[in-house]
C-alpha cells in the first residue's frame, strides 16, 4: 500500500468509530479570537481557529494558525507571544530561489509547530493581476510558473515540520476593494493557463493538505461553492486529497456547498448563517447531502493530519521544544538579502564608501525598523510599533514596523563620522540636512492590507514630492522603497539609485544595509511588472471602495460586481505588457547587480524533454547571482507572447563561466483545449522562439525551435 492509501484507511477507520457529534464538530467553528473562557477549557491557545479533539479516538485539537509570513497573533491575543517575521513573498519571489522558498516554509512549519498550531494557513499563490491589490504582498508574482514552483516548496518546507499548510485563496483572488462582491470572469482555457496553472503547480510539488477558496466568485459562482473549481478541477482531475477549508465567513450556502466540494465552513460565526451546522444535518437527514460525504469531509482532514505526522504522539510532544529565534531571525535576514532589488545605480553610487563624511538618513520610523503589510499575515515581534492601520471584520488592524532599525543596521555596517537621521515631517529640517550630507538614503513607504487596495500607484504622503525635492539639492540620493507592490517613480530620473525592499522582515535592517555598503551583492530579480501608469493596465479605473463591501460580516452594498478578467486573459502582468506593446517602468525579471553578467551558446532541445542550455559567465570584478530566465513565445497568428518556462538562480566569483541547463515547464509551451475527446493542454505544431535572458525585455540571445506535431500534456 501506497502511504497516501495509508493515512486514507486509516483516516476512513477512525471516521467510523466517531460519532455524529465528533464528526460535526470539525465542519465548522467560529473564529478563535477573542479567546473567551469556553475556548480556554476547551483547550485553544488563540488564533484563528480551534477545533475540540477526541481523546479516546487519540485525535488531538485543530489549532490553525495564520499566515504565510509567520504566526500571526492578530489582537494580542497571546500576550508577550514573540515570532520571526518573514519578508513579504513578493520578496520572495524576488529571489527566484526555490530552496529560499522551502527553508522560509520550514522556519514558519517549526514556529508554528513549537508553539502548539498543527495547521498553518499559509500558501498564498495568487497571480498578481492587479498591481494595486492590497494582499498583493503576501503573494509571489504574476507569473504562474515562478509562483506555483516557489508557493510549493514554502508549502513542502512547512508540512515537513509536522504541520499542515494551505494554498490560498482558490483562485482569481486578484484584489481586496469589494472582495466578497466581485466576480472574476475569465473564460476556462485562459484560467487554466495563468491563475489555475499557478496552483496546479504549487499542488503538485507542495502536497499542501489544505486548500481555502477566496472570497470572490468565479464565472458567477462563489469559489467556496464552486463546483467546477472544488470538486472537477481540484479533487477529481488533480487527485488533491486534503481537505477545502472556506475562508472566515466565506460560505454562502448548505446543500450547494457541500455538493460542489467545500469540506469545512471556517468562521462560522462572520458568516450569515451556521451553513454546515445543524443545517448541514437537516440536508443529510432529508437525502440532500449523502452521509458519505459527511465522512469525506472528516475523513480529508484526518488524513492530511495523518500525512504529515500531526496525528502521532510523538510529534503532538514536539511542541515543547523552543524556538531558536536568533538563527531564524538570520534566515530571514538571508532571504531578504537575497530579494531586494536593485533598479537603478546611475555612475555606481552604490555600494556607497563606508567612509562617509555626513549621511542622511529620511523616513518614518525608520530608527524603529521596517514595515509589515497588513491583515490577517501580519506577524508582531516583540518590539514592534504598532500604529493605527485599519478596519477587517470588525476587528482593528495595526499598522506593524518590525523592531529591525535601519539607522542602527546603517550604523553598523558604515564607518560615516556622522549619521544623521530625520524622519521627513518637516521639509525645511530634510533640505537643510541633505544640502550638507554626501549622500541621503530616503526610506519610502506603501503600506498595503488586507481589505484595503492601494489608491493608484502613486507614493502616498506626498512622499513623490519630497523626494523630488531631495534630489533637487543632492545628487546622490538613494531611495529605499518599502512597498506592497509596483510604485510609479516620477523622480526615477532625478536620484542616484533605487533599491526596492518590499516589506524585509525580522532581519530586514542589515539586509538593506549590506546591499547599501555592499557587504551583500544584490541578486533579487522584480516578480511583478512596475507600470509607467495606471493607464498601462488592463483595467485602469479602480471601484470606489464606499459604493461596495469589502469584509466578510458585515452589510453589503450593492450588488454582485462582474471584474472583466477576458480582457487580460492569460496573458497576466508581462504578457500583457508585451501584447499591447506597453514600456513598462521596469519589466519582469529585471534587476541590477554590482557585477555584470553575459550568456552565450543557447541550446535547445525539444525530443521528448523540453530543455534549455546556456553558458553564464560572470564578466565583473565580484562574487554575483544571476537568474538565468528562459522564455517561450509561440510565433504566428495562432501564436502567443512572451511566457517564462524555466528558471534557475547561480552564483559565480568574478570572472567565473558555468553552463546550466533548465528543464522547460512543457505547459507553459502549450495552449488548453477546451471540450472535445481530450480536454487539456497540448503543445500545437509551429515555429517557438525561445531566449534565455536576464528579464522578459532582454531579448539578444534567442533560437527558433520548430515542433512538428502536436503533444498532448493532459490536464
Amino acid at each position: 500500500m501506497t502511504t497516501a492509501t495509508t493515512s486514507r484507511q486509516r483516516a476512513q477507520d477512525l471516521v467510523a468509530r466517531m460519532t455524529e457529534d465528533e464528526k460535526f464538530a470539525w465542519l465548522s467553528g467560529p473564529m478563535a479570537i477573542p479567546l473567551t473562557d469556553e475556548l480556554k477549557a476547551q483547550g485553544a491557545i488563540g488564533s484563528a481557529a480551534f477545533y475540540p479533539g477526541i481523546p479516546p479516538l487519540g485525535i488531538p485539537a485543530m489549532q490553525q494558525a495564520d499566515a504565510s509570513l509567520g504566526i500571526s497573533n492578530i489582537g494580542d491575543v497571546r500576550p508577550g507571544d514573540h515570532a520571526t517575521g518573514l519578508p513579504s513573498s513578493l520578496l520572495l519571489g524576488a529571489t527566484f530561489n526555490r530552496q529560499l522558498a522551502h527553508d522560509s516554509g520550514a522556519l514558519v512549519g517549526r514556529e508554528a509547530k513549537a508553539k502548539g498550531f498543527n495547521v498553518q494557513l499559509a500558501g498564498g499563490a495568487n497571480l498578481i493581476r492587479e498591481p494595486r491589490g492590497g494582499r498583493n504582498f503576501e503573494h509571489i508574482s504574476e507569473d504562474p510558473l515562478l509562483t506555483g514552483e516557489l508557493a510549493g516548496h514554502s508549502v513542502a518546507g512547512i508540512q515537513a515540520q509536522g504541520v499542515v499548510s494551505t494554498v490560498k485563496h482558490f483562485v482569481a483572488n486578484g484584489q481586496e476593494t469589494g472582495r466578497v462582491m466581485v466576480s472574476a470572469n475569465l473564460a476556462e482555457a485562459a484560467l487554466r493557463e495563468s491563475d489555475l496553472l499557478a496552483f496546479q503547480i504549487a499542488i503538485a510539488i507542495g502536497k499542501p493538505g489544505a486548500v481555502m477558496p477566496g472570497y470572490n466568485l468565479v464565472n458567477g459562482h462563489y469559489a467556496s461553492e464552486n463546483a467546477f473549481l472544488l470538486q472537477q478541477v481540484l479533487k477529481d482531475e488533480w487527485g488533491c486529497a486534503g481537505w477545502v477549508m472556506s475562508d472566515w465567513g466565506a460560505t454562502h450556502s448548505t446543500v450547494k456547498a457541500a455538493l460542489a466540494g467545500l469540506d469545512v465552513q471556517s468562521g462560522a460565526n462572520l458568516d450569515d448563517a451556521h451553513y454546515f451546522g445543524q443545517a448541514l444535518r437537516n440536508a443529510v437527514r432529508d437525502g440532500q447531502v449523502p452521509q458519505s460525504r459527511i465522512d469525506d469531509m472528516v475523513a480529508r482532514i484526518l488524513t492530511s493530519l495523518i500525512d504529515v505526522g500531526a496525528l502521532d504522539a510523538e510529534s503532538i510532544d514536539d511542541h515543547t521544544q523552543p524556538i531558536d529565534f536568533s538563527h531564524h531571525k538570520l534566515i530571514a535576514q538571508r532571504q531578504a538579502e537575497e530579494g531586494i532589488v536593485l533598479l537603478t545605480n546611475r555612475n555606481a553610487t552604490l555600494p556607497l564608501p563606508q567612509r562617509l563624511t555626513k549621511l542622511l538618513i529620511v523616513g518614518a520610523h525608520a530608527d524603529h525598523g521596517v514595515l509589515c503589510g497588513g491583515g490577517s499575515s501580519a506577524v508582531t515581534p516583540i518590539g514592534s510599533l504598532q500604529l493605527p492601520g485599519t478596519s477587517i471584520m470588525g476587528m482593528d488592524v495595526a499598522k506593524v514596523v518590525q523592531p529591525s532599525s535601519l539607522v542602527t543596521a546603517i550604523k553598523e555596517e558604515s564607518v560615516a563620522r556622522d549619521v544623521v537621521f530625520v524622519d521627513g515631517t518637516d521639509r525645511q529640517q530634510v533640505l537643510d540636512e541633505a544640502g550638507s550630507a554626501d549622500a541621503v538614503i530616503v526610506f519610502a513607504q506603501e503600506w498595503r492590507s488586507e481589505g484595503l487596495d492601494a489608491v493608484g500607484l502613486a507614493l502616498p504622503d506626498d512622499q513623490d514630492a519630497l523626494i523630488e525635492a531631495i534630489a533637487g539639492v543632492n545628487p546622490k540620493t538613494i531611495v529605499v522603497i518599502q512597498s506592497g507592490g509596483p510604485v510609479t517613480m516620477p523622480w526615477r530620473d532625478s536620484v542616484a539609485a533605487i533599491l526596492a525592499a518590499w516589506y524585509p522582515g525580522s532581519g530586514g535592517g542589515p539586509a538593506v544595509a549590506g546591499v547599501l555598503f555592499g557587504r551583500v551583492n544584490p541578486s533579487g530579480r522584480l516578480p511583478v511588472t512596475f507600470p509607467a501608469s495606471e493607464a498601462q493596465l488592463p483595467r485602469p479605473e479602480q471601484i470606489d471602495p464606499e459604493t461596495t463591501t469589502s469584509n466578510p460580516g458585515t452589510p453589503r452594498k450593492g450588488g454582485i460586481i462582474a471584474l472583466d478578467y477576458d480582457i487580460d486573459g492569460s496573458d497576466v502582468g508581462y504578457r500583457w505588457f508585451a501584447r499591447e506593446g506597453h514600456q513598462p517602468l521596469f519589466p519582469f525579471g529585471f534587476g541590477l547587480s554590482y557585477t555584470t553578467f553575459e550568456m552565450i551558446g543557447l541550446r535547445v532541445g525539444v525530443d521528448g524533454r523540453y530543455i534549455a542550455s546556456v553558458e553564464v559567465a560572470n564578466t565583473g570584478a565580484r562574487t554575483g547571482a544571476v537568474v538565468v530566465q528562459i522564455y517561450v513565445e509561440k510565433q504566428g497568428p495562432d501564436g502567443f507572447v512572451k511566457r517564462l518556462a524555466g528558471f534557475t538562480k547561480t552564483t559565480l566569483a568574478a570572472g567565473e563561466r558555468a553552463s546550466v541547463e533548465i528543464d522547460l515547464e512543457p505547459r507553459i509551451l502549450a495552449r488548453y483545449r477546451v471540450g472535445g475527446d481530450a480536454p487539456g493542454f497540448a503543445i500545437e505544431p509551429g515555429v517557438y522562439r525561445v531566449w534565455a535572458a536576464q528579464h522578459v525585455g532582454d531579448d539578444a540571445l534567442w533560437q527558433d525551435v520548430a515542433i512538428d506535431e502536436a503533444r498532448r500534456i493532459g490536464s
